[in-house]
Formats: C-alpha cells, structure tokens, sequence
C-alpha cells in the first residue's frame, strides 16, 4: 500500500523519469531549431543514484515507473540499467517512452532485461512530413522499431500522436486505420507548450483532440473500454472489428489532474511533483552532499524518502498550464521528460 499520499488524498504509484536531455531529434514542438544547451555530463543522475532513488520510491508504495529523455535509447548502458530495474522487488511495471528510431536493435534486448512495454512517439505517417516535424527523422526506422516490438512482445505498444492543426491533423483517419490492422494502442495528444520559442503561432496550432473524437464518432462506431493503466491520462475506445485502440489525451482542453497519481524525476536530479508547475526538490544535490560512503549509505535513504515526500506534499490540486500559456512562462520539456 502507497504510503505516498498528496494534500488533496491523492496516491502517488507512479514515476516517470527522465535518464537523458539528449535526442537525436529536434521535434518542432519540443526544441528549437537553432543551438540548444544540453546539461552538462556531469549534472546529469548517475544511473547508480537513479537506481538508489528508485528503490526508496518503491519502499514509499511506488510500483510503475517509466523511462523517458530526452530519447532514452541514446543514452549507452540503457539495457543494463533495465536488468538493474527488473532486481527491484515490488517495482510492478518498468515501460520506456521512446521516438522509435534506435528500437528495432534494442527491442529484443529490451524485454530480455525485463522491460514491459514501450510508448513509441509518431506525429506523421508521410515520410516527409515525418522528417519535417521531427527536423531530420526517418520513418522507416520507426516502423520497423514498431515490428520488432511487436515481435519481442512489449506490450501494449501504445503510439504517442501529437496533433498540430494544419500540419497533421488530416492523417487522423490513417492512425485509425493502423488500430483495425493491428495490435497498437494510437493516443492522439493535444499540443502542449514548452517555452522553447519552437512553436510560433501557438494557439493558431492548437487542436482539441475533443474536436477530433466528435468528427470520427459520425464515421466509426466508438466502444469504451477500461484499462489495467489506473490513473493514466488517457480515455480509451475499440472500433469494432478492430485489434489496437484508440486514446485520447485532453491535458488542455478537459485536464485529468484529479486522478493524477504521478511524480517526475529529472534528468538533473529534480523531483517535479507537477509536469505544468516549476516547482522542483533538488534530490540530487541533496544526495551527493551527504556522499557515497558505506557509513552513509542509511542517511543517503532516509534523505532520498523525506526528499520524494516533500515533494508529494508539493503537488497542486491541478496544473495551470492556460496562466503559463497567457503569462508566456517557459520550461524544458526535454529536460523533465515530458
């Protein structure tokens, strides 16, 4: 039983973490074109600490964590890290959020090392066009990346699809197609802004995935369905006929804070209790003041679980991302984690 609960009495189960800011993309919606400054080496949590903090999260009732980036396959040592994961008794579910483009020579290793499953981000369909948003992708590589986890079995595959109104918003229907042809899980997310300067024109680019679902429901019988995924933020359909699902992600338009039962860690070693509040606990300095010594090994626990709670006790009843939108307030998707 979590003994990580907020203010609101809300249970914390959930952690996402970021091992990287690096990427072999430069997606238009996450970083600019021009020089981006990545964190320093030496900032970045040392996997030894990740797995240090990972094990008082799950002492405190964390069961689900997620691996994210930055793109977290870029980063070497990544299939070991999972074996290390997998060792953490009573972690239920280890999953990674990753661009697909490095997938088809890692999935395999991947479930060997005791990896679940994988969400693999797709905004385009048109090779193109793919290479356009993501400034230089191949989308051939992901596709591939998408068979070889399907072969090695980290399931569900769910596909992470970001609408941008005028530039992808008409391969909807050929994302629904790819639900009645196979296995797949497609999540259409609402575009979300980071601060970056990478999306001029914002609100002109803007979609509520509300208005896609009502468009589609005139063409496709919807089914709802509930999942094993607890307090994720997606609301899930079946078409009839079909072998994947559909998702629908509504962090603007209809946000789902009230079920949120997660907490992010950095890649710098900030815990964020909220994905849309700049409020952080700086868990990695606090660790490396107290040292590494086997004499400090119960202070660097006792440290590592007052730190995770203060943050839990941090977290606001819900984001306000429409202020940040208004106000023009930054922060760094890619460093968070998203």
């Amino acid at each position: 039983m979590s003994q990580l609960v907020d203010s609101f009495g809300r249970k914390i189960t959930y952690l996402r973490i970021s091992i990287t800011d690096r990427c072999n993309y430069r997606c238009i919606y996450c970083k600019p074109e021009e020089q981006f400054t990545f964190i320093p080496h030496e900032e970045i949590l040392r996997y030894e600490e990740i797995i240090e903090i990972i094990q008082e999260a799950v002492n405190l009732g964390i069961n689900k964590v997620r691996i994210t980036g930055g793109e977290p396959l870029v980063r070497k040592g990544v299939v070991d890290f999972i074996k290390q994961l997998r060792k953490i008794k009573k972690l239920e579910d280890i999953s990674l959020t990753t661009n697909g483009c490095f997938l088809a020579g890692y999935a395999e290793e991947l479930k060997a090392a005791g990896l679940n499953r994988v969400n693999i981000s797709l905004d385009s369909l048109q090779k193109n066009k793919y290479r356009k948003i993501t400034r230089g992708g191949n989308l051939e590589r992901v596709l591939k990346g998408i068979d070889s986890a399907l072969k090695a079995g980290l399931l569900p595959i769910k596909i992470n699809t970001v609408l941008i109104k005028g530039i992808n918003d008409d391969e909807v229907e050929d994302f629904i197609r790819l639900t009645l042809e196979r296995p797949l899980n497609i999540r259409f997310i609402e575009l979300m802004p980071s601060g970056e300067k990478v999306t001029d024109n914002y609100k002109g680019k803007f979609i509520s995935v509300l208005e896609i679902k009502e468009s589609l429901v005139k063409k496709y019988s919807f089914n709802p369905i509930n999942t094993s995924s607890g307090n994720g933020p997606a609301k899930y359909y079946e078409i009839e006929g079909g072998k994947g699902t559909i998702g629908f992600i509504t962090a603007l338009s209809q946000h789902f804070c009230q079920s949120c039962n997660r907490i992010r860690l950095t890649s710098d070693g900030k815990i964020r209790p909220c994905l849309f509040s700049n409020q952080e606990i700086d868990l990695k300095k606090a660790i490396r003041e107290v040292g590494y010594t086997k004499n400090n090994q119960i202070l660097r626990r006792i440290v590592i679980k007052e730190k995770i709670k203060m943050a839990v006790k941090l977290k606001p009843k819900g984001h306000k991302i429409k202020e940040w939108i208004s106000n023009k307030i930054s922060f760094k998707m890619s460093r968070i984690g998203g």
